[in-house]
């Protein structure tokens, strides 16, 4: 990218006046080794670590393109690998069965070949509600798939159809589309199946498997498939893509790790089934946008001068419904446009959970190893015969793991919650390369949270994931960049320490504000040339973090709310997360893994809309915003409270500047705990208590 240059040459320069603060610092600590000293060096040095992984991204920037109709010139349809689609779900009730279903249906409708494309559902909570959304989804398939083929659509994710498609000519298919959803979102909003809902007698004995002893932490496998190629017809007589349901065997007494675990089983199953070279991911609300990606991704996978290391090919995640200024900054437009691509002119881009493209071979060992997996081959029978339901069931059970390598050299990989993260660190670890794919049209898109306790519960429970991958024995700082390349550690460094973010985020919060309230200066003065190192600082990162968000297509509104919420997780989500780590290293967890819910209540949705904050419940993830808030008013108050006193402001203009700039980020605070009415306000408790907190540390 043409900014390179650019990037390198302000590197060096901010670098320099980094290390002349640090060296400030180290000599003001030697004539006064007061607390606060100290601290402030903590945060600088913590920042300036932070910005040095940050260079990571910006060294090699690098967009690549691809080239579709080229692709006929090195393989025939009938050459394409198979392909094999796996979609985790975990909670009916957080991730609603029909956006699954429409996710499905939107890739069995791919612009692929038909014999080669097969979909796996994992159901991680083991519900009959999900099982019995995609036996409605296996007949609606049968309408659908010829329909979008016929017409030759884009758009085919049925809801997003309907919602931009509102022509008469679209009744018909849409009132089928109608009927299935009711049926589906009726027996969730009942909790259960009807037998008048059921009338096959074959779809009513794989129910049976649901008796009183099934919960969702306790079960046996279940293994259903829903359509089987060459058996199951669409209306015109064509044949169907395999869509297979799994729910792995799940007991209280034996590890589930997670969706990682989820995965596993999903790599085993399918390859007793059908073992495609070929592998999507994706989560149960990402669906498909455009139904030419696989080709978009054959066109690396089968480029005869690619480098036989490539393992993955990774696309962005882009999320519909966010409102036009992203309150909540859930874009993530750093992570997946402009970090991504800094990545790939590296060894690769890391996994973001969900839109991957794997070779299947890459879970099963190093490049150079290129061995096959240790599974009977049954793929030449039908995947509803009994041997290959045996075997499905056997690989599926949660005893098979043990005294085996999945999940440290094979599968997905355990011992972190970022599941995504962790396992493409260990795969560049062991050779593979990876390639960031990021069209013009986004291969598909998803939901974010919508709610602003969601969204920074979701960041702490990655927190607490990422702590376990910077305090495992492959620590990115030291194994990453000896195995790797230095620059690569340093990137995956980059996001395993966020959590370390809350250590300057925090400090610069509370002290120079507590200390301004008690008048107390420890900035420079405003005629000493160290004020202007801080300013440069500031004036740097805060633009150059500016054009690369513009630069990829950002607003200046969006790029606002981004920063801001990037503060709230330092003061929130990141200490929660320290906290959930060391209960959970020690064995005395409180919180556990929870789904973030995709469910949104309509007035909810509607002051999204309009841009306004959702805070609505009384969480202890609000306490450090709300105080935080507080005390920065305060000091601020305090301030102009000295300058009509002390009449100037040299000594405290840097503090004054400080706590009004948090002022200004915390407005949405400020309106929530005394401005609204709605149900989306701050709770008087977490007002009352952070008034409490706020005296207190003052």
């Amino acid at each position: 990218m043409r900014r390179t240059p650019a990037n390198r040459v302000f590197a060096v320069v901010y670098l320099c006046v980094i290390l002349a603060l640090l060296y400030h610092h180290f000599i003001a600590l030697l004539h006064s080794t007061s607390i606060i000293s100290l601290l402030i060096l903590l945060a600088d040095a913590v920042l300036a670590f932070m910005w040095v992984t940050a260079l990571a991204f910006r060294m090699c920037p690098t967009e690549r393109q691809v080239f579709i109709e080229h692709l006929e010139h090195y393989a025939k349809e009938s050459e394409y690998p198979a392909l094999d689609v796996f979609i985790c779900t975990a909670d009916p009730y957080k991730e609603p069965p029909i956006d699954v279903v429409n996710t499905a249906l939107s890739v069995m409708a791919y612009d692929y070949p038909i014999e080669k494309l097969s979909v796996y559902v994992s159901d991680d909570g083991g519900s009959q509600l999900t099982l019995f959304a995609f036996m409605e989804a296996a007949s609606f398939a049968t309408h659908w798939l010829p329909y979008c083929k016929i017409n030759k659509m884009v758009e085919r994710c049925p809801e997003a159809y309907f919602a931009s498609n509102p022509s008469p000519e679209t009744d018909q298919i849409k009132s089928m589309y109608e009927r299935m959803r009711d049926r589906v979102e009726n027996v969730v909003k009942r909790g259960s199946i009807s037998h008048d809902y059921i009338p096959d007698q074959r779809e009513i004995e794989a129910f049976s498997r649901w008796t009183d002893e099934f919960t969702p932490q306790n079960h046996p496998p279940v293994i259903q498939v829903l359509l089987e190629r060459g058996k199951d017809k669409d209306i015109t007589g064509h044949d169907m893509p395999n869509l297979v349901y799994i729910s792995r065997e799940k007991r209280m007494d034996s590890p589930h790790h997670f969706k990682a675990g989820a995965l596993n089983v999903l790599l085993r199953v399918s390859a007793t089934m059908t073992n495609a070279p070929v592998i999507l991911t994706l989560d149960s609300d990402m669906y498909s946008n455009d139904p030419q990606t696989p080709l978009r991704v054959l066109c690396y996978l089968l480029d005869p001068s690619m480098d036989p290391k490539l393992g993955y090919v990774q696309f962005p995640q882009i999320f519909h419904g966010i409102n036009k200024s992203d309150i909540y900054g859930g874009e993530l437009r750093h992570v997946y446009q402009v970090q991504l691509s800094g990545m790939d002119g590296l060894a690769g881009p890391q996994l973001i959970g969900s839109g991957g493209f794997f070779r299947r071979k890459i879970f099963f060992g190093g490049p150079s190893e290129t061995p096959e997996m240790n599974q009977d081959r049954l793929t030449s029978k039908s995947i509803r015969s009994k041997e290959v339901l045996a075997m499905a069931h056997h690989v599926a059970g949660c005893n098979f793991e043990n005294q085996t390598k999945w999940g440290t050299k094979m599968g997905f990989r355990y011992g972190s919650l970022v599941e995504d993260l962790y396992t493409s660190y260990q795969l560049q670890c062991e050779g593979w390369k990876s390639i960031n794919c990021k069209p013009k049209m986004p291969a598909f898109l998803g939901n974010s949270p919508l709610n602003l306790h969601g969204l920074l519960n979701q960041t702490t429970r990655w927190s607490v994931g990422l702590l376990e991958i910077v305090f495992c024995k492959h620590n990115p700082i030291i194994y990453g960049v000896q195995s790797i390349n230095l620059l690569s550690g340093l990137g995956f460094a980059y996001y395993a320490f966020w959590p370390f973010w809350s250590v300057p985020l925090t400090t610069y919060a509370f002290l120079p504000q507590l200390a301004l309230l008690n008048s107390t200066s420890i900035f420079p003065k405003v005629s000493d040339p160290w004020f202007f190192v801080y300013v440069f600082l500031f004036l740097g990162a805060y633009g150059q973090d500016y054009l690369e968000f513009i630069l990829s297509g950002g607003t200046t509104l969006r790029w606002w709310n981004n920063q801001r919420m990037w503060m709230m997780r330092g003061l929130s989500s990141f200490p929660f997360g320290w906290i959930e780590y060391f209960l959970k290293s020690m064995g005395i967890s409180t919180f556990g893994f929870n789904v973030t819910s995709k469910v949104v209540q309509e007035e909810q949705s509607k002051r999204y809309k309009e841009g306004i904050f959702e805070f609505g419940i009384a969480s202890p993830l609000f306490l450090p915003l709300t105080t935080a808030a507080i005390i920065n008013l305060a000091s601020f108050l305090k301030g102009i409270a000295l300058v009509f006193k002390q009449g100037g402001l040299e000594d405290l203009l840097l503090q004054m500047l400080l706590a009004g700039f948090g002022i200004v980020n915390c407005w949405p605070i400020y309106e929530a705990m005394v401005l609204r009415t709605d149900e989306g306000k701050l709770p008087v408790k977490i007002t009352l208590i952070s008034i409490v907190l706020a005296w207190a540390l003052c």
